[in-house]
């Protein structure tokens, strides 16, 4: 049988991969014992060189972009895909503020004496080497290598081929952090083929990779939970809601509705589903279509929604309640009240993020009870579902699953616990 080869390069996939995935589990068990201050100096120098070279990541993304282009990707991939100044400072920030948070690994927690006389407790553990396959955003390889060094895990990042040049040029500076800080390169290891094929064999490394951690669109997420023979951390769908409660704030509701939904588009908290309570529906409706509307954004909505102003709000399908656009385009619904809102979230939702706007204290207990998502907010905007905003430092991605992770994937959902015991010559009876 061939061995499987990059079209472009010429590159055996298969003994690529295998070599990358060898390196990162040696540098895994380097790093699992490497000392916080080792990791911290490491996560500032990559900061340092990031500042230095990014002129050169600048230039080299352009590049990015103009392929894009020439591909006609959409609006909403070359916003995530385009680096700028304010970019490339929030990349530094997240690499400082990284570096400023606690180190998880060690950390012993719930020790408690047992009858016998032992101690029993848990210490966090890093999981090893983990596998990130993105599109798209070149910052997710520095948030991913800041999170994933951090918590003293190795990390393989394979980066989409429409943001090739700029991952590489950043990979170069991530190296040289590394290199200057005395640890061992191999700690991040970004894949510089593009061929489709090196993920196949990646989501087969099982000897080599711990655990997977998609972040893209839906077909590229299915696809890997699909094929993996690795545990998968992974949210398909951004489906975020909010709804604004018969007893919102006016002023609130439309300014939480309008950045949930404006902000950005191209992003998985983005609110793409408005539910209104229909007794503060006449109240509201008139100015949320007017904001929106001044603002581009496509509304489409139920025949109760449509009966303010058919002209600019078209009629939304049932397809359209399961839809996370990641465009200007918005669906809205008119609801009864808080229980048809909240069973309205969980049969179309993704279980990603869910908003509240309510005065109401027991409106707001309802809802953060009974709906079934990861983040679940109270008069507060869906944006804020990141792990920046969380105080994460970073995210390494969003997970709707309930096992290992749930929420903004930060330090801690990137370690793993085990039990440690502490005794005083105690044997068992």
């Amino acid at each position: 049988m061939s061995a499987a080869l990059d079209n472009e390069t010429g590159i055996d996939l298969s003994q690529y991969t295998a070599d990358l995935g060898r390196a990162a589990r040696a540098a895994a068990a380097e790093l699992a014992h490497a000392q916080p201050q080792a990791k911290n100096r490491a996560l500032l120098e990559i900061a340092a060189v990031l500042d230095q070279q990014r002129a050169t990541i600048l230039q080299e993304n352009k590049k990015d972009l103009a392929a894009a282009g020439d591909n006609e990707v959409s609006a909403a991939m070359l916003e995530r895909l385009e680096l700028n100044p304010a970019r490339i400072d929030a990349m530094i920030e997240g690499l400082q503020q990284v570096a400023g948070l606690p180190d998880p690994v060690g950390e012993i927690s719930e020790l408690r004496y047992r009858p016998s006389g032992i101690q029993v407790g848990k210490m966090r553990v890093p999981l090893g080497v983990i596998g990130i396959i993105y599109e798209s955003r070149p910052n997710v390889t520095v948030d991913a290598a800041a999170l994933c060094l951090k918590s003293g895990n190795a990390s393989i990042l394979r980066g989409g081929k429409e943001a090739l040049y700029s991952n590489q040029a950043i990979y170069l500076s991530i190296q040289q952090g590394l290199q200057q800080a005395g640890l061992n390169e191999a700690a991040v290891q970004v894949v510089n083929t593009s061929d489709r094929a090196a993920v196949g064999h990646l989501l087969r490394m099982r000897d080599c990779i711990d655990v997977i951690i998609p972040r893209g669109g839906k077909s590229l997420i299915e696809r890997i939970a699909s094929e993996s023979v690795i545990p998968v951390i992974k949210h398909l769908d951004g489906v975020c809601h909010v709804y604004i409660d018969d007893h919102a704030d006016l002023h609130k509701a439309v300014a939480i509705a309008v950045n949930a939904k404006t902000r950005r588009y191209g992003v998985c908290n983005a609110m793409e589903t408005l539910l209104v309570a229909s007794a503060i529906a006449p109240r509201v409706m008139p100015e949320i279509i007017a904001s929106m509307s001044a603002k581009g954004v496509e509304l489409r909505g139920c025949e109760r929604s449509r009966e303010f102003d058919a002209e600019r709000i078209s009629t939304a399908s049932e397809d359209d309640w399961y839809t996370e656009y990641l465009a200007p385009v918005l669906s809205i619904r008119i609801v009864d009240d808080l229980n048809q809102a909240i069973e309205h979230i969980n049969n179309y939702g993704s279980q990603h993020t869910d908003a509240i706007v309510s005065e109401n204290y027991s409106h707001t207990r309802e809802f953060l009870r009974r709906v079934d998502s990861s983040s679940v907010m109270v008069n507060a905007s869906t944006g804020f579902a990141d792990g920046f905003e969380y105080g994460l430092g970073a995210e390494i991605g969003i997970s709707t699953d309930k096992l290992h992770a749930r929420g903004p994937v930060g330090l801690e959902g990137l370690t793993s616990q085990k039990y440690v015991v502490f005794g005083e010559g105690s044997i068992r009876a």
